[in-house]
């Protein structure tokens, strides 16, 4: 017997109505497009630095063709036309993406090992986007007071210092104003590439892809070096993917095709337009577009724009942090909702501290946004790689294409990305090294994590007692039974589970009703309603529950216990305790399943994540924690 209700994952209710586009399409501007609709602000200034001042017609007309070349083949075929066309219900992103190609019921470490690394290297993405973004913003005032020079990397650290800072609070009243305030912005930089376009309107020949092949062919090693400024101008594309959950793939297709994309290839084109035409390329070029009473305006701008781009990172790295959690490959931690009305606004204090101390320390050791350029593709470019392999196993599982178009399309996109990949690399010992590292430390936690849990579970499964076994003997002893409902929180799908046999064994006593419950997170973000929660008696005055969520749902225990009592559950609700077990994790000189120093670290974990009663938000006046070593 199944039911449920879509209210047990506590998901707000979707809107309906012909008004939804144009409104979801205004709030991904804000969320979604803010790393990528950020980048013309560095983007052709990294690029021209590889040219060490020899700026030929030729080559600026190959940056350019390059650039279109980029944002169409990276941004609008591989993420906006496929990648948000393999949704898993919905969802996007790598995680999301890995779990679609049924990684829980197979055994496949390679696709795992693909989904982790680009998910760790998005971390890596989420401490450079802030620095990087802010310090470019605020170097447009050296060209206007020159004297600000030696201010820029304070007043970067204050910014992002205060943009942290303020994070508990949420950012449901503020985040209203992010759509029309980038809405602006793509307004403003789209007039001011018109405006260089008209100065010299020949440099829209650079449309023709034969310039920027001529380019790569021509400059050699150089060439190739612009690759990795180039690319920065598609370090976003990853954010289209992994939001369309919170805004579905109409909106998000529309504001790129018809607002983001033009603007930006607008701005691109009128950079290198008044490049043609003599401007310095020395200094941040993006600025030279802007009239000079204007400066100043247009800097308070971009300002604004790189601190929402940075929101957004934020934002990016509290959803998949929960996503980790929820598919069990990062410890519990403590998740805020800091609004009632959006799911996925949501604060987790570990990754916001984090990524505080993390951004502010890039920003003062790496000074200039330049400097900090080097670091940033590497990661962002691994992670499209990743994705690219993934997608090519999703086109041939997913949408059952024939091997042939599969390699044809992912080879595409495997040699497009791996290009971009190797020029990055390039760039490792300038910096890039920076979210190798993230990365790699953040990889290592979600594995010993995963295989710390799993040894556990295995441990706590061993020879289970059977049901009908446990309650003969309980009469058979005489346990005395007290009035009320124990409810047993537990991994172990069938017996009973060990948490009820500490309890027994330390109590000498057992309530008259008894109630297990598993939670089982799924591979998919949402549960159906009829597929939500089962229930079966086991024996007298003995329940089992099992509740299925999605990995983007949130466990609301007491409201599913009510359901559990209309499907025949005589459990009385208003005499609740419920038991959770606590383990602690023990050496086992024999046997081990982890490495020492892996289950070491494990260990560590275990004692700092979050307590079962936080994270399901049980009632703490009636919850008993039961604690047991565990030798794994």
């Amino acid at each position: 017997m199944t039911t449920s209700s879509d209210n047990l994952s506590g998901s707000a209710p979707g809107k309906t109505g012909a008004s939804v586009l144009f409104l979801s399409g205004l709030g991904a501007l804000g969320v979604v497009f803010g790393d990528i609709g950020t980048s013309p602000l560095y983007t052709l200034k990294t690029a021209f630095d590889f040219l060490h001042g020899e700026a030929t017609p030729e080559r600026i007309l190959g940056m350019l063709s390059l650039l279109f070349w980029t944002l169409f083949i990276i941004t609008s075929v591989k993420y906006v036309i496929v990648a948000m066309s393999i949704d898993n219900d919905g969802e996007g992103g790598i995680l999301a993406l890995m779990s679609l190609l049924g990684v829980k019921q197979r055994h496949r470490p390679a696709i795992i090992a693909a989904g982790l690394l680009g998910a760790a290297l998005i971390y890596g993405d989420g401490a450079i986007t802030p620095a990087i973004s802010v310090l470019s913003a605020l170097e447009g005032l050296n060209i206007a007071v020159p004297s600000f020079h030696h201010d820029v990397v304070p007043a970067a650290v204050a910014i992002l210092a205060v943009l942290f800072a303020v994070q508990p609070l949420g950012t449901s009243r503020i985040g209203a104003a992010f759509g029309p305030v980038m809405a602006l912005w793509f307004l403003s930089i789209g007039v001011l590439g018109l405006w260089g376009i008209a100065r010299d309107p020949s440099v829209l020949r650079a449309i023709n892809p034969y310039y920027g092949l001529h380019l790569l062919a021509e400059g050699g090693l150089r060439g190739f070096f612009v690759l990795g400024g180039i690319f920065l101008c598609v370090t976003g594309a990853e954010a289209l993917y992994a939001d369309m959950g919170h805004f579905g793939r109409g909106p998000i297709r529309a504001a790129w095709s018809w607002i983001v994309f033009p603007c930006l290839v607008l701005n691109y084109a009128g950079q290198c337009a008044i490049a043609l035409r003599g401007a310095p390329i020395a200094d941040n070029i993006f600025y030279r577009l802007c009239p000079q009473p204007l400066l100043i305006p247009l800097v308070v701008l971009a300002t604004v724009a790189t601190i929402i781009a940075s929101q957004s990172i934020i934002t990016g790295a509290y959803s998949m942090t929960r996503q980790a959690i929820q598919l069990g490959w990062l410890p519990r931690m403590r998740i805020k909702q800091t609004s009632e009305e959006g799911y996925g606004q949501i604060y987790v204090g570990v990754v916001n501290w984090l990524l505080m101390v993390v951004t502010i320390a890039l920003t003062i050791l790496f000074h200039k946004s330049d400097n900090l350029a080097a670091a940033y593709g590497i990661a962002v470019s691994a992670t499209m790689l990743m994705t690219s392999c993934l997608l090519f196993v999703a086109m041939r599982e997913v949408w059952r294409w024939s091997i042939l178009p599969s390699a044809a399309l992912a080879s595409l996109f495997l040699i497009v990305d791996g290009g971009f990949f190797a020029a990055n690399s390039l760039k490792i010992a300038d910096g890039g090294y920076v979210p190798l590292l993230l990365a790699a430390a953040v990889y290592g936690v979600m594995l010993i994590w995963h295989r710390g849990t799993v040894a556990v579970a295995h441990r706590l499964a061993q020879a289970p007692l059977a049901v009908a076994d446990f309650l003969a003997d309980l009469k058979a002893r005489a346990v005395p039974r007290v009035p009320g409902t124990a409810v047993f929180l537990t991994r172990t799908k069938t017996g009973v589970p060990p948490v009820l046999k500490w309890h027994l064994q330390h109590n000498r006593a057992l309530h008259e009703r008894v109630l297990v419950l598993t939670i089982l997170t799924e591979s998919k973000p949402r549960v159906r309603a009829d597929e939500r929660i089962s229930v079966a008696l086991e024996g007298e005055n003995f329940w089992r529950v099992t509740a299925h969520f999605g990995f983007v749902e949130r466990p609301d225990i007491p409201r599913l216990l009510e359901q559990a009592q209309q499907l025949g559950c005589r459990a009385e609700l208003d005499d609740v305790t419920y038991y959770v077990g606590h383990e602690y994790i023990v050496h086992r000189e024999q046997g081990a399943e982890l490495p020492h120093w892996q289950e070491q670290i494990f260990a560590a974990m275990v004692r700092n994540a979050s307590h079962v009663t936080d994270y399901f938000r049980l009632p703490s006046r009636q919850v008993v924690e039961i604690g047991r070593q565990i030798s794994i």
